[in-house]
Parts: C-alpha cells; sequence; structure tokens
C-alpha cells in the first residue's frame, strides 16, 4: 500500500477481501491511523517505511501518533518473515531543505553502503541477499518523474545490480492512467503498489 487511503481497503469489508493476506507492506505517506487499522484487523505481520509526506498525527481522543503501532519499521534494516527476506529504505530525494524523510543521492547511497553486512549475513546464512526491497521512491530512471520531487535515486539502481532483490515495491508516483506498474531490472521486478496491490511473491 502507499500514498492513498483507500475505501476498499479502509472499510468493514477488509477481511473478506484481505483475509488470506500473509503479510502488509507499506511504501509510505499513509496515516498511522490507517496503517493501524489494517494490522488490527488483519492480525498479520506488517513492515512499513515512511514516505515524504509522513508526520505526526493528531488524533480527536488528544493522543498523538508519530509511528503506527503494531508495524514494523524497515527503514535501513532487514528483516524476515515466513521465510521472505526484506529490508527498506524511507523517504524521497531531498527537494526541501530540512525537511523530514528526504534524502540526497550520497545519503541514500551511504545507507545502502550501510546495509551490506546485514545482507552478507543474509547470503550467508540463506544463500541469498535479500528477497524484497521496500522503499517509498523508485529506482531513478524507473516509474519515476522528471520534476525533482519525484526523481527517483540512482542508488538504488546499483543496489539491485549488487544485492539481486527479486522485487523492490514502491510507492511515490501516483498512478492516475494505464502508466506501467511492473518493470524488470536485471534480477529484480519492480513495482509501483499505488495505492495498493495484491502480489504473490
Amino acid at each position: 500500500m502507499s500514498d492513498q487511503v483507500v475505501d476498499a481497503v479502509y472499510g468493514s469489508h477488509i477481511c473478506e477481501r484481505f483475509g488470506n493476506a500473509d503479510a502488509v507492506i507499506s511504501c509510505g505517506d499513509l496515516p498511522y491511523s490507517y496503517l493501524e487499522f489494517v494490522s488490527s484487523m488483519l492480525n498479520v505481520p506488517c513492515f512499513y517505511v515512511h514516505g515524504n509526506h509522513d508526520h505526526p498525527e493528531y488524533l480527536a481522543s488528544g493522543k498523538t501518533l508519530t509511528r503506527p503501532g503494531g508495524w514494523i519499521n524497515l527503514d535501513g534494516r532487514t528483516a524476515e518473515t515466513q521465510g521472505l527476506l526484506l529490508a527498506g529504505f524511507e523517504g524521497s530525494i531531498r527537494y526541501k531543505p530540512g525537511a523530514p524523510y528526504q534524502y540526497s543521492e550520497g545519503q541514500m547511497a551511504w545507507k545502502a553502503c550501510r546495509m551490506g553486512p546485514a545482507l552478507i549475513a543474509n547470503r550467508v546464512r540463506h544463500g541469498r541477499y535479500l528477497d524484497v526491497l521496500v522503499t517509498h521512491s523508485p529506482p531513478r530512471g524507473i516509474h519515476d518523474g522528471e520534476d525533482l520531487a519525484h526523481r527517483g535515486f540512482r542508488a538504488l539502481i546499483g543496489f539491485m545490480e549488487i544485492f539481486e532483490p527479486r522485487w523492490l515495491l514502491h510507492g511515490h508516483k501516483h498512478i492516475y492512467g494505464p502508466e506501467q506498474t511492473a518493470t524488470r531490472h536485471a534480477k529484480t521486478t519492480v513495482v509501483n503498489v499505488h495505492p495498493f496491490r495484491v502480489i504473490e511473491l
């Protein structure tokens, strides 16, 4: 899921439609209360990264949500669920100075390098580096836009070529027409999940 609240998900029939899901992944820019609803209703492992528009959510009860309860933050780390190896990177390219969840190309490349030891450990333990990379922004030149705010990261291209995840799931770029939503790069299938996709991994 990413970027847009969907009535089919945020409603009483969620269990009828998605009750056979084994896990849920959020690629960012979704209200934390929406994510908490999903995790409480489906009761399966839930993983997320922050989007560039994520911000604290102030509830009528007076409570402030700074992250979604019941979800595991994948940014800069790895995780495993039901035999799948996951990792993630939050945020978008920096287009507004000082804004949270925005990074320069160099910063994203450094985040990718820092994940290297954990991925090498995966390779030793499991025979592969990674199955699913979860990002908010797409890689540069794949599903991204030419405007700075929607430009993808070049660092993700190199990451895919070195660590060979089977899937890269991203959001950030909204789909309004018959745009391409799945693209193959090297050994990775890159999928834009906006606003949600059911995927057999």
